[in-house]
């Protein structure tokens, strides 16, 4: 079977790149073509364009590289036509995802959606339109299912892909690791400033802050794959800091804290039992617009599958210097650590257990054979 898969950013192209190999073990002819990444071009078949090339975040940043991203969207419909697949699998990126899936549905092709758009977060109607456009919904997260149920749409939990991404993974030696990156016997605490380049900026200087203020602890940044190691040294300037470029789960895996922003990341660190603060801080006057639209009261994933809050954000104007260092020195403190990690604990098994890219998987290549 043909099968035409369009991912954004860095975790789409992960989950993406998993579901690839699940669909090629039950369809090993399996034809792929698919807007992602490096990890999905790994899996094989053929990539029609790299996330690197359509990193836009926030509001303003959309409207101002508008017409890039309308010709993004005419040009993947003319792809999609011309490769003729048997089922379009859109992953997450719905601000894209949902305009293309609209015109691939009133052509006839079969719509898939894997890691469903944010809906229960804002802008519920579009719940209207992916019953309309999309022909099977497959989500990862727990209370999906009911939200979606409010509505009369019937979707599939499978389970998430995070805890297949991170159970396949071969164990980490920390002695090992610390040798190979010039690390010392000092506890490490991990930044995570996210993958897009506004993010960064809005984020790391504001996390480098903090370093001087735990000199007991060494800093190491997470560089995302879609970043040069050069961008991050304007932020660096002679901080005492490491920087380890696209390894982040084996960084969580020795990390005994770490800094995050809002994201997949929180809920990456969660899975691998990292105490954490989220971070958020955006251009103010999408922050603004966000405000007005977004109706949930956490934004990190942790806290939204939990349903209380269990890791503490600070958003906006409160993520400064000194709550920042407030809440670092709270979650280096024995007794908080002991209860995130129970939290963390119940997380996990809220979560389903292994198998989502499998589940997927069969449910996908059932339905067109």
């Amino acid at each position: 079977m043909k099968y035409y898969i369009v991912a954004g950013e860095a975790s789409g192209d992960l989950h993406g790149s998993n579901l690839m190999k699940a669909i090629a073990t039950e369809d090993p002819t399996a034809d792929f073509r698919f807007w992602g990444g490096d990890l999905m071009q790994a899996v094989g078949g053929t990539l029609v364009m790299h996330y690197k090339e359509r990193a836009f975040m926030g509001f303003i940043e959309i409207i101002m590289n508008l017409r890039k991203i309308l010709g993004m969207i005419s040009f993947c419909k003319k792809d999609i036509a011309e490769f003729q697949p048997d089922v379009v699998i859109f992953i997450d990126n719905s601000g894209f995802n949902l305009r293309v899936a609209k015109w691939a549905k009133a052509e006839g092709f079969r719509t898939n959606y894997y890691i469903s758009p944010q809906v229960w977060a804002s802008r519920a109607s579009r719940v209207q339109k992916i019953k309309r456009d999309i022909d099977a919904m497959f989500v990862i997260l727990p209370f999906e299912k009911d939200f979606y149920k409010k509505y009369e749409y019937d979707v599939h939990f499978v389970g998430h892909p995070l805890l297949d991404a991170i159970a396949d993974r071969k164990p980490v030696d920390g002695e090992i690791f610390r040798k190979e990156h010039q690390l010392d016997a000092r506890p490490i605490i991990a930044l995570l400033p996210g993958s897009r380049k506004q993010e960064i900026t809005k984020m790391l200087s504001v996390m480098l802050s903090v370093v001087d203020d735990f000199s007991e602890y060494q800093f190491v940044i997470a560089g995302a794959p879609s970043q040069e190691k050069v961008f991050y040294d304007q932020f660096i300037q002679g901080k005492s800091v490491h920087f380890i470029d696209n390894k982040t789960y084996d960084l969580l895996s020795v990390a005994n804290s770490a800094l995050v922003t809002s994201g997949t990341a929180t809920l990456e660190t969660a899975l691998y039992k990292v105490p954490q603060v989220v971070c958020y801080k955006a251009n103010n006057i999408s922050y603004q617009i966000a405000k007005r639209i977004i109706t949930l009261e956490y934004i990190s994933l942790v806290n939204l599958i939990m349903d209380r809050e269990v890791v503490k954000e600070l958003i906006q104007h409160d993520f400064n210097t000194k709550n920042l260092k407030k809440e670092l020195t709270r979650i280096l403190d024995d007794t908080e650590r002991s209860q995130l990690f129970e939290d963390y604990y119940e997380l996990e098994q809220k979560l389903g257990g292994k198998g989502a890219s499998a589940n997927a998987a069969k449910l996908i290549c059932g339905a067109i054979r």
